[in-house]
């Protein structure tokens, strides 16, 4: 199979599995989803309609056509011809096994079959299928279509290529794949998280603290670091110039301190139990469940991007994402303008054109083959000049695609004209004229491009040069 798998079978369209389904339609992958529930049909258009707004505030880069959503009547119409095979049912390790057993038997022999189980272990899942080898738990995190981890982890009988193979997969659609080094209940993340969420409700518990003030001395604190820092580099830092040895030195004493219950579980009684929904019921303030859901894609957007801008933890994941798309992205991709995008006058704030006009030129440069290896080579193009007409006006939720020619170009240049049209009309909205220079990056000066970009560059001028001459080209600007 292609590393984007281009048929992906679900088995329960619960919160993870609509999640799934999310992630893998705005990917380009048709998904066949099975769960008999009476309302998975609509949770799952309800996910896909709200991850569908998040991505158009996520990135610019345009995704790929969507892939077709479809619930299916049984699990053997789901996996026919599927290349990968999630099953996302309840933590119920005989449910688990017994769906497992039977995707494996319909699937297509060489179809990657994981489970979403958030801690029970592989070797158990797999116990009763045919073929074992190509099973392994692939455990996503809530929002799935947003969030990009993903835990990875072998049972016994895996082989080792399934899981670099499911690495891969997941990588292909903006995930971040954590490899879990050997089989362990919960796995790593929801064993850090089990730990913080026993000593919160022993806070709560003791009245030591409200919901909502054990929520704020994480998101307030340590939950900021933690989005791009994790615990270890975090304590590192700690310890100043001299590291974790200082920190530990310095505060690892405080570890035998009787400071917490985390041995020590407490009884949720009918009391703590209301306690707790009474506080976190004024916690969310009248705000429904999809109401914080939505609010919660908002913020997490906001957040990748600003960890995006850094290239760091899940931003570095995100940028690589991006950069896979715009190296796929064909001329004339039509994409959504997003609401975000409007200025305080009403209109798509100007900065947003070169946006589209930017990214068209990366897609000529990545047809022209000027790709992560041509990149790593040293060498690329950088705009040097860049003209903008605006001639109308583009509005929130317009399908728009750019159109590009190339006007002409030698060994270090390459002159383009690009026209910004609305889905259907001939008309264009906006034109971007620019002119690139090919550097040498090691040096930063200009130099010939290479093979066989150089080539390409020469085919593609002489082919344009057969087109009319774009009215607006070479246009000044001048009162008169």
């Amino acid at each position: 199979m292609s590393v984007r798998p281009g048929s992906v079978a679900l088995l329960g369209g619960g919160v993870i599995g609509a999640g799934w389904a999310a992630r893998f339609v705005l990917n380009g992958c048709d998904v066949r989803l099975y769960d008999p529930a009476p309302d998975a049909s609509a949770r799952a258009t309800e996910v896909l309609a709200d991850a569908r707004t998040a991505f158009e505030q996520l990135t610019l880069a345009p995704l790929p056509p969507e892939g077709e959503l479809r619930l299916v009547d049984s699990l053997e119409e789901a996996v026919a011809g599927a290349e990968l095979v999630q099953e996302s049912a309840p933590e119920r390790v005989e449910l688990k096994r017994e769906l497992l057993a039977a995707a494996d038997r319909a699937a297509p022999p060489d179809a990657l079959v994981c489970s979403s189980t958030s801690g029970l272990r592989p070797s158990e899942l797999q116990a009763e299928m045919e073929r074992p080898e190509r099973f392994c738990v692939a455990h996503p995190f809530n929002p799935v279509y947003l969030l990009p981890l993903v835990e990875l982890c072998a049972g016994e009988r895996t082989a080792p290529e399934t899981v670099e193979r499911a690495q891969a997969v997941f990588r292909s659609v903006g995930m971040h794949p954590l490899v879990v080094r050997g089989e362990i209940d919960g796995f790593l993340a929801d064993r850090l998280l089990e730990a913080l969420w026993r000593e919160a409700l022993w806070l709560v518990h003791d009245g030591v603290a409200t919901v909502e003030e054990v929520d704020d001395a994480i998101r307030y604190g340590a939950g900021l670091r933690w989005a791009f820092m994790g615990t270890f580099l975090t304590y590192r830092i700690a310890g100043g110039e001299e590291g974790m040895r200082h920190f530990l030195r310095q505060f690892g004493p405080a570890l035998e301190w009787p400071w917490t219950h985390l041995t020590d579980v407490p009884k949720l009684t009918d009391e703590l139990v209301e306690t707790i929904a009474a506080q976190s019921d004024a916690q969310a303030g009248g705000l429904s469940a999809r109401e914080l859901e939505r609010l919660r894609d908002r913020v997490l957007v906001r957040l990748l991007q600003a960890l995006r801008a850094e290239e760091t933890a899940a931003g570095a994941t995100l940028a690589a994402w991006e950069r896979g798309l715009l190296g796929a992205a064909r001329a004339g991709s039509v994409r959504s303008i997003p609401a975000e995008w409007v200025d305080y006058n009403g209109h798509v704030h100007e900065s947003r054109y070169l946006d589209l006009f930017a990214d068209a030129t990366d897609a000529l440069l990545a047809a022209l083959g000027v790709d992560s290896d041509y990149l790593e080579g040293g060498g690329s193009y950088f705009t040097v000049e860049t003209h903008l007409s605006h001639l109308r006006q583009l509005e929130a939720g317009d399908r728009v695609h750019v159109t590009t020619q190339v006007l002409d170009s030698d060994d270090k240049r390459l002159h383009v004209f690009h026209v910004l049209l609305r889905d259907g009309e001939a008309d264009p909205l906006a034109t971007a004229e620019q002119m690139l220079l090919h550097v040498d990056t090691g040096s930063g000066r200009a130099a010939p491009s290479r093979e066989p970009v150089g080539a390409r560059v020469a085919e593609l001028t002489r082919r344009h040069a057969a087109l009319p001459r774009p009215e607006r080209a070479g246009r000044s600007i001048g009162v008169s």
